[in-house]
């Protein structure tokens, strides 16, 4: 029993475990404590932040608080001391500051130097004794003395001195009782749950705080004090803001997040022990697809397409190193099959040849003759020099053709693409003409014109200049024999900085999507009468330029017969590179 070995998916199951849960175990742990410790001092931080915004909003609320009796003091409203303030004017201008600061201080009141209420913004205490204030801290602001007294009942009393701008004397003190409530307000705004917050002076007493501040810190939880003060320009406070919060509110995010990272834990583990069964089936099955796919391509001509890469690194390469191989020999066969094709219309070109070239030679002769004639027009001069010219080339295609088994290679040199495809739109001119198909010819903006239409500069490709021109013949004839009367074609050259592209396109009934290859295939061809090489030569002749011939909808909109939608015709466009690699 114990001899007996252990299956496949145990073996893989304990491996997985061993080689992959063990270490991210590990690695798992490690990024707890580190997270654990980030996140501790990132509450750490936020605690401070809050604590140092909760300590300038207190040092802006004093600060404003000095400035505002600094300022007041030095009103000329205030040398209504000196008189007693007899007529109220005083004693109305601090009830009205009063009002004005809704809340902010409990009484404004002023004392002459017989140490009487002589203004205040409660009028029952004109006339008597001031409250005794104990000094609690002095302190300068813009080489202003101020005094601040002891807090008590939540009242912060703060006094400036009065004096006469004309005599430079002392003649009073102006008062102010600023609401000290307002700080435990501010410190209030500064907690969130499970936290406190308090004030406290340079020796660490208490002087504002909000509720169960003493119980946390009395627990001995986390307490944060805010780092610096605010006030760099008048005499410091030296007092800190502290925040005091319990120790597991702080925790809670941490504890949060190491229950996360033992979900994850055991989901991996759940899901290790889920994999590791199917493994076997993950890297036999695209092996077992990718002997499918050769048996198929050995025994039909069907392929169908080949398996998606899947499985093990090793695997995914072999499948697609097997596919290109299927791809490659399937293309050696429809090479060869199309070879095949173009061989044997050189064969029937070679027996056709001495029957053709025989009427030829009498077409050009009768041309040579008829171009002597001297009462012959200048059209008709055109006109037999397009059949001397076009004999000859028809000449040269019959030998073409009986090379179709073993094709001329190009004879590169430079030449004009514009000038090239003037001649052969104009040869083609009087055919399109009879049955009324539009023929244009539009350059690429790149190329450039001048105002009368002249090409300024030429397009220069280096290629075999006959066989480009034979190209784009094939094409217009195509087009020609294959429209209605009333239709259109546009040849138009684009140039690019590497390459060209000659586009000839129609408002016909293009091509069937099914036929965008099979159409480049030797004897196939969808007018009727046609031989269907026109467009194999073709296609032949701009692969040995190192250029592409493709075929896809035209943009010239057509309306179909017998519908009211509107169809889209041909577009035939031949890529070729301006310069060759010899």
């Amino acid at each position: 029993m114990l001899n007996k070995p252990l299956s496949v998916r145990k073996l893989l199951l304990l491996g997985f475990i061993l080689t992959a849960l063990l270490p991210m175990l590990i690695v798992t742990i490690l990024a707890f404590y580190q997270a654990r410790n980030v996140l501790r001092d990132q509450i750490v931080l936020d605690m401070q932040t809050r604590a140092g915004a909760a300590l300038s909003e207190i040092d802006n609320m004093m600060f404003e608080r000095l400035q505002n009796v600094a300022s007041w003091s030095r009103l000329d409203v205030m040398r209504e001391t000196r008189i007693g303030d007899v007529d109220k004017r005083l004693s109305h201008f601090l009830a009205e500051l009063k009002q004005s600061y809704r809340g902010v201080y409990h009484e404004l009141y002023v004392v002459n130097l017989s140490n009487k209420v002589i203004a205040s913004s409660d009028p029952s205490q004109i006339g008597k004794a001031p409250p005794v204030v104990l000094s609690w801290m002095n302190v300068e602001l813009e080489r202003h003395p101020l005094l601040l007294g002891t807090i008590q009942q939540q009242r912060l009393p703060i006094s400036s001195e009065i004096v006469d701008p004309d005599s430079n004397e002392k003649i009073g003190v102006l008062w102010t009782v600023f609401d000290w409530s307002i700080i435990a307000k501010i410190l209030k705004n500064t907690q969130n749950q499970g936290s406190a917050a308090a004030l406290l002076d340079a020796k660490g007493k208490p002087l504002a705080w909000t509720a169960e501040w003493q119980k946390i810190v009395t627990a001995r939880d986390v307490s944060v004090k805010s780092n610096g003060n605010g006030l760099a320009n008048i005499a410091t406070f030296n007092w800190q803001v502290e925040i005091s919060q319990y120790r597991a509110v702080v925790m809670a995010p941490v504890h949060r997040m190491a229950y996360m990272f033992i979900f994850l834990l055991v989901v991996t583990i759940v899901l290790a022990a889920m994999l590791a069964a199917p493994l076997s089936r993950f890297i036999t099955l695209p092996l077992a697809k990718l002997t499918a796919y050769a048996n198929r391509f050995t025994r039909s001509s069907t392929l169908g397409s080949p398996p998606a890469p899947a499985g093990p690194v090793e695997v995914c390469e072999m499948t697609n190193a097997f596919s290109k191989m299927i791809d490659d020999l399937n293309l050696s066969k429809e090479n060869l099959t199309r070879a095949a094709k173009l061989a044997v219309a050189g064969e029937m070109a070679a027996a056709m040849s001495h029957e053709i070239r025989t009427p030829l030679g009498i077409l050009r002769s009768s041309a040579q003759v008829l171009a002597r004639e001297k009462n012959l027009s200048a059209e008709g001069q055109e006109v037999a020099s397009f059949i001397t010219s076009e004999t000859e080339r028809l000449n040269k295609l019959v030998s073409t053709l009986v090379d179709s088994a073993r094709p001329r290679q190009p004879e590169f040199a430079m030449h004009n693409v514009v000038g090239l495809l003037e001649n052969a739109t104009s040869m083609l001119r009087m055919q399109a003409n009879k049955k009324e198909i539009s023929l244009e010819l539009v350059i690429n903006a790149l190329v450039g014109e001048d105002d009368s239409g002249q090409m300024t500069r030429p397009v220069l490709v280096e290629c075999d200049g006959e066989q480009i021109t034979q190209v784009v013949l094939n094409l217009l004839l195509n087009a020609i024999q294959i429209l209605k009367n009333g239709s259109k074609v546009v040849v138009t050259l684009f140039e690019h900085k590497e390459s060209i592209v000659i586009s000839v396109a129609d408002n016909g009934k293009g091509v069937d999507k099914s036929f965008k290859e099979q159409i480049f295939d030797p004897f196939f061809t969808q007018r009727q009468g046609g031989i269907g090489l026109g467009l194999a030569v073709s296609r032949q002749i701009v692969t040995a330029h190192f250029g592409t011939l493709t075929v896809e909808a035209s943009t010239l909109p057509t309306y179909l017969e017998n519908a009211d939608t509107v169809g889209y015709g041909a577009d035939f466009r031949v890529t070729l590179p301006k310069q060759q690699l010899h």
